[in-house]
């Protein structure tokens, strides 16, 4: 490539999901969506919409994707929320209390679920389904195996320099992923050991995120955390809109590139999109200071990266292999 591939992804989801625990679910950011859709476009950008069953349930999505789709103008993909995807399965007395991972249930209904909601999809979109991120981050290698079973060639949902354990699923389970060793590049990964490079045909592509004081200043911080028995992560910044964080994220672009990626990749819900869809964007005034960001980051981004969708990046590795 001539230039790193900047990756768009963005999880597909209801209406301010972390405060919903009520399991009756909106889709009103659906209006919302048309707007960032057409900025991606002004800068020659192709976003890839990771989409969950409540959206590819949603007729007014399911229009927007098809269009897209049609000009060629971004990818939509899969996202799992195993507790309201089907088929049902109550892991826990509160399943919406609880959201518990996907990786959380036994075999058979995590490979059920992922089937359901890639033929939903496909159905939905007339296309093979060939992305994915996993609901909550969470990823283990049984997940790795039914992703390939289904024809996936892409995931995202490896945090490099970021511990999930401390965040609770079921109340049996063990918390999230711990990706603190993780590869922070693309790989083929291993499907018996999805921290490690391997011969699986699923392309790893995990997120843009770096330390936020540098890395002897983090492991410093690790150690004395440990001494201490505290699971703390590092501090580490994303390629993520928070609302002010234009130098930081363009920071993490530039720490990405040079230690030799071909790809940055950035990351927002769809519910942030809309006033009162999530916790940190809560009003108008908050939207229209997330998109000043947008064209701030996306102008300074347009010379130095070329858009695509991550099945194109993935493509495009496959044909390099080839020749």
């Amino acid at each position: 490539m001539d230039k790193p591939a900047f990756l768009i992804t963005l999880d597909t989801e209801g209406d301010n999901l972390w405060r919903n625990r009520s399991g009756k679910v909106t889709t009103h950011n659906v209006r919302f969506l048309p707007r960032f859709q057409s900025l991606c476009e002004k800068y020659g950008f192709k976003p890839t919409w990771l989409t969950n069953y409540e959206m590819a349930s949603d007729p007014a999505y399911v229009e927007f994707g098809r269009d897209l789709l049609a000009r060629k103008q971004g990818e939509i993909g899969m996202h799992l929320h195993a507790w309201f995807s089907p088929p049902e399965h109550a892991l826990t007395d509160d399943d919406w209390r609880y959201q518990p991972y996907l990786i959380e249930y036994p075999e058979n209904i995590l490979r059920e679920k992922v089937a359901f909601m890639t033929d939903l999809l496909e159905s939905a979109f007339q296309q093979k389904m060939t992305s994915h991120r996993a609901g909550r981050w969470a990823f283990d290698e049984i997940y790795a195996r039914a992703l390939i079973d289904n024809g996936y060639l892409v995931d995202c949902s490896v945090t490099p320099r970021v511990d999930w354990r401390n965040a609770s699923g079921a109340p049996q389970g063990n918390g999230g992923t711990d990706y603190r060793h993780f590869p922070d590049h693309a790989y083929y990964l291993d499907a018996n050991d999805i921290s490690k490079a391997g011969n699986s045909p699923l392309l790893e592509l995990p997120m843009s995120i770096q330390y936020r004081y540098g890395a002897l200043t983090n492991r410093l911080k690790k150690v004395w955390n440990d001494v201490r028995g505290k699971k703390r992560g590092a501090s580490v910044n994303w390629l993520r809109p928070v609302g002010g964080n234009v130098a930081q994220m363009k920071q993490v672009v530039e720490q990405t590139i040079n230690q030799g990626n071909d790809y940055v990749e950035f990351m927002l819900h769809s519910s942030e999109f809309m006033p009162d869809g999530s916790p940190t964007f809560k009003n108008e005034a908050d939207i229209e200071r997330l998109y000043d960001d947008l064209e701030q980051l996306f102008s300074w981004l347009q010379s130095r990266t070329q858009g695509m969708t991550l099945t194109e990046y993935a493509q495009q590795k496959i044909s390099a292999a080839s020749r």
